[in-house]
């Protein structure tokens, strides 16, 4: 059912062109909408582009991977414990309401709680307000991530969340993949305000008369966001001039989007780890650290970079990419079918079992065709596979169910640190702290996670860079998980949409700063 947000008409029509350039309308084409509205209810690549859009993080990354201050202006370290930040004054929400430290107290409380994010928040002791427009985030340790960690801190606003809604229900309840008010509402500080949503289908935003940021040069007046999944339909999409400006581009698309003299492509090396991960709870054999060698030594995975990604992808051998801190350069892709086999023998399997397998069909570039091609390749050590692939709006709540003996899951460090690959992928799941929460293989070992705890309070560069290592080597020699690769990043546009200023190797393009001529 078409969702449509009650606000203010005059915040939902209103744009001021005091920037003194005209403004425009963006047709963008993602190949997957946005789950939710509720920017705690999943932690994922889609809705943190989302919270760009209608929310504002305290600092968000730049293009050199350093912070600018958003909703905080200035930042300092009182002491080992302490940072302390300055608000931005004068904000206000989409509903009119005003931004104070409140606001940020509220939204740190609530991250606390959300099964997805509360892991990353789990350094934190408290957030103190110091005044309105003055907060100290204080960890219970040393920790050299809290910059990193504020990039999540989209500021909520408290007084439009608070109450009840007309079914009665909690406006602040926070429940993945459900209907809450929170999930088909929103009130942020950001750039744009969603007008209307029909999941799905089609997703519209328009800017934010009181948007707080005079100095953005962007000049976008309404986006209309239309998921396409399929990839060829997103291409041709883009060169009939039907959208303007579409993400991802498929590696086949790569050669004819260059040579086309009516658009724009942008490229960069990438840091999403694309993996595949073995459930030990649901099948004892991927208990044996044998099975689990063997499929990693079945899976080609430079085969599946040369053929299926055409080169536009790195194979991998382990989550940290390389300039990351945990990056381990000796550890290489180890394709061997005849190790494989053999380790399957010496575990007992030589005749093989049956697992099933899900994967995404909209989510990661090409994801559908390469589980066909992991599911073929188990086959030649007798791993007869039953593959389910479907659109990312069913695959999340299936993974968080664990519906499949085996599943896809693709991760990029938003905090851009090597932590945060094992904090969320490969520590024992633990619901209660957040902890291994994308863990579908149920993969616990003990040494990692104390490592990994570890690395929360080392401030010494070489000693964390060594624990981080330690533990990317732990992970490989005890199959973990399957590597695939690092994919590569390729976005497209128009002629004179400027794409190239806004977008960045998170993935989240500012599209509150995009300018179309």
């Amino acid at each position: 059912m078409k969702k449509t947000l009650i606000l203010t008409a005059a915040l939902l029509f209103g744009f001021s062109l005091s920037l003194g350039v005209v403004a425009k309308t963006l047709r963008l084409a993602y190949d997957a909408d946005p789950v939710s509205l509720d920017p705690h209810e999943q932690l994922s690549g889609g809705m943190l582009q989302l919270s760009h859009m209608i929310f504002d993080p305290l600092v968000r990354w730049n293009k050199e991977t350093q912070f600018d201050g958003r909703l905080a202006t200035s930042w300092e370290r009182l002491d080992k414990f302490t940072v302390r930040f300055k608000l931005r004054q004068g904000v206000k929400f989409h509903s009119g309401n005003d931004f104070t430290a409140k606001d940020v107290a509220w939204t740190f409380a609530r991250l606390k709680t959300s099964p997805d994010f509360k892991g990353l928040f789990q350094p934190f002791k408290e957030l103190r307000i110091v005044d309105d427009f003055t907060i100290d985030l204080v960890t219970n340790e040393p920790y050299p991530l809290v910059l990193h960690i504020a990039t999540y801190i989209f500021p909520m606003d408290s007084a439009f969340y608070s109450g009840t809604d007309e079914k009665g229900l909690a406006k602040d309840m926070l429940k993945k993949h459900a209907d809450t008010f929170a999930s088909v509402n929103a009130s942020g500080t950001g750039p744009f305000i969603v007008t209307s949503r029909q999941q799905g289908v089609r997703v519209e935003f328009k800017r934010f008369a009181g948007y707080w940021d005079g100095n953005s040069p962007g000049n976008v007046e309404e986006i209309v966001m239309t998921p396409i999944k399929e990839d060829p339909t997103r291409v041709a999409a883009l060169l009939s001039g039907d959208v303007d400006f579409i993400h991802p581009v498929p590696p086949t698309d790569l050669d004819r989007i260059r040579n086309n003299v009516k658009v724009d492509l942008v490229t960069m090396s990438g840091t999403r780890i694309i993996t595949f991960q073995l459930n030990q709870e649901r099948r004892p054999e991927f208990k044996d650290p044998r099975v689990r060698l063997a499929i990693a030594y079945a899976v080609n995975n430079e085969g599946i970079v040369k053929k299926i990604m055409k080169g536009f992808a790195t194979p991998a051998a382990q989550l940290s990419p390389k300039g990351y801190a945990g990056h381990v350069p000796t550890l290489k892709p180890r394709y061997d079918l005849a190790k494989a086999q053999q380790l399957m023998q010496e575990a007992g399997y030589e005749k093989g079992f049956s697992v099933t397998m899900m994967a995404p069909n909209n989510r990661y570039v090409n994801d559908e065709e390469i589980a066909q091609a992991v599911t073929a390749m188990l086959s030649r050590i007798n791993i007869k596979v039953d593959l389910k692939t479907v659109p990312k709006a069913q695959y999340w709540p299936a993974f968080d169910e664990r519906a499949a003996d085996i599943m896809m899951i693709g991760w990029h460090a938003d905090t851009e640190d090597s932590a945060n690959f094992s904090e969320f992928l490969v520590m024992c799941p633990n619901q209660e702290t957040g902890y291994g929460q994308y863990n579908s293989g149920n993969y616990c070992n003990k040494e990692v996670d104390t490592l990994v705890l570890a690395t929360q309070g080392e401030t010494d560069e070489t000693k964390r860079t060594e624990m981080l290592q330690k533990i990317e080597q732990i992970l490989h020699d005890d199959a973990a998980f399957v590597p695939l690769h690092w994919q590569d990043l390729a976005w497209a546009a128009r002629k004179g949409v400027h794409i190239e200023d806004i977008v960045n190797v998170m993935n989240f393009p500012y599209l509150g700063d995009l300018v179309i001529d």
